[in-house]
C-alpha cells in the first residue's frame, strides 16, 4: 500500500479558535490538492501552543491578573470534544477523503465539570468519523500550569483508510512504556506532534521510527514573537523583536529504518509531503521487531 502523507507546518491564528479553524480548513484543502491521504498538524495547533509559558516574564507568579486573562481567553477558544469544531474537522476529512490528525486544547463540555484543559490529539478517518482521542499523559514542566493528566486507555493505534495510525505528543516520546504500548498495537504510521522539532525532538522521532518499525510524521509549528499574548511581556532577547521566531517548525517524515524521507524544514510555513510504501515495514521487521522476536516476554513480562 502506498500513500502520500503531509505534515502541516504553519502558525494558527493564536488564541482565536474560529479563525484558526478556518485556516486549518484551507490548509487541509491544500494538502489534499498535493495528494495527501493523511494530514498531520502540530501539538495543540487549535488554538496554538502556549509557548508563552517559557518565553514571557512572570508567567508563574501567583494570582497574576495578566496570566488569568490569557488563560480565560485560552479556555474560551479551546475545543469541546465532541462538539461543533470536531464536526467541522470531520467534515473537512470527509470532503477531501483523507485521514486527519489534529491536536487541540480540549475543554470539557457543559455538565461534565469545568476548568481543566487537556492537551489532546484527535484522529478523524476519511469518512469523517472521530476515530480516536488521545490526551497527553503527562504535561511537560511548565505545561502543568495549564493541562490535566490524560490516561492510558488511548495508547493504541486505530485502523483508518491510511493504515493503522497512532500518535504521541511531545515528551511522551521519552516514556518507554507508552512507546511499547503503541508498538504492540501495530502502527503503520505514527504521528509525532511537537510545538517544534529541536535536535533532540528529531532524535526522538527517528528513534521511534527505527524502534517501532513504522513511518513517522513529525509536525512542528511556526510562531513569531508578535503572536504571543499581548497581556504578557516577552523575556530576554525576544523583547522588542516582533518578527523573531519563537517556534521554528522542523517538521520531518521518517521511514521505518529511521531514514529521513522529507525535511526537516525550519523557519517557514509549508506543507511537507512524502510518499510512503507501507510494505517496507515488513521488510524492516526482519532485523528488529520489539513486539515479536525481540520482545522476550519471558524476561520482561510480569
Amino acid at each position: 500500500m502506498r500513500l502520500v502523507v503531509a505534515a502541516v507546518q504553519a502558525a494558527p491564528v493564536y488564541l482565536d479558535l474560529a479563525a484558526s479553524l478556518a485556516k486549518a480548513e484551507t490548509l487541509i484543502a491544500r494538502a489534499a490538492a498535493q495528494g495527501a491521504r493523511l494530514v498531520v498538524f502540530p501539538e495543540t495547533w487549535l488554538p496554538g501552543y502556549p509557548a508563552w509559558l517559557d518565553c514571557c516574564r512572570d508567567v508563574n507568579l501567583w494570582d497574576s491578573p495578566a496570566v488569568k486573562q490569557v488563560y480565560r481567553r485560552l479556555v474560551e477558544n479551546s475545543v469541546v470534544v465532541p462538539g461543533p469544531v470536531t464536526e467541522a474537522l470531520g467534515a473537512a476529512a470527509r470532503a477531501h477523503g483523507l485521514v486527519l490528525n489534529m491536536s487541540v486544547h480540549e475543554r470539557v463540555g457543559e455538565g461534565r465539570g469545568r476548568g481543566t484543559l487537556y492537551n489532546t490529539m484527535l484522529t478523524f478517518d476519511a469518512d469523517g468519523t472521530l476515530a480516536h482521542v488521545h490526551r497527553k499523559l503527562m504535561p511537560t514542566y511548565t505545561e502543568r500550569l495549564l493541562w490535566g493528566q490524560g490516561d492510558g486507555r488511548s495508547l493504541h493505534a486505530v485502523p483508518t483508510q491510511a493504515g493503522r495510525v497512532g500518535g504521541l505528543i511531545c515528551w511522551e516520546h521519552w516514556m518507554p512504556p507508552a512507546r511499547q504500548r503503541l508498538h504492540e498495537s501495530g502502527e503503520d504510521v505514527h504521528v509525532a506532534a511537537w510545538p517544534q522539532l529541536k535536535e533532540m525532538n528529531l532524535v526522538a522521532s527517528r528513534h521511534y521510527a527505527f524502534e517501532g518499525r513504522c513511518f513517522v510524521v513529525a509536525a512542528g509549528a511556526v510562531m513569531h514573537v508578535r503572536d504571543l499574548p499581548a497581556e504578557l511581556e516577552p523575556a530576554g532577547e525576544l523583547a522588542g523583536s516582533p518578527d523573531a521566531l519563537v517556534l521554528r517548525g522542523g517538521s520531518v517524515i521518517i521511514g521505518p529504518d529511521g531514514a529521513i524521507l522529507a525535511g526537516p524544514v525550519y523557519d517557514e510555513e509549508l506543507i511537507l509531503t512524502a510518499e510512503l510504501d507501507l510494505d517496507r515495514i515488513t521488510e524492516e521487521q526482519m532485523t528488529l521487531d520489539v513486539t515479536g522476536h525481540y520482545a522476550r516476554p519471558d524476561v520482561f513480562g510480569p
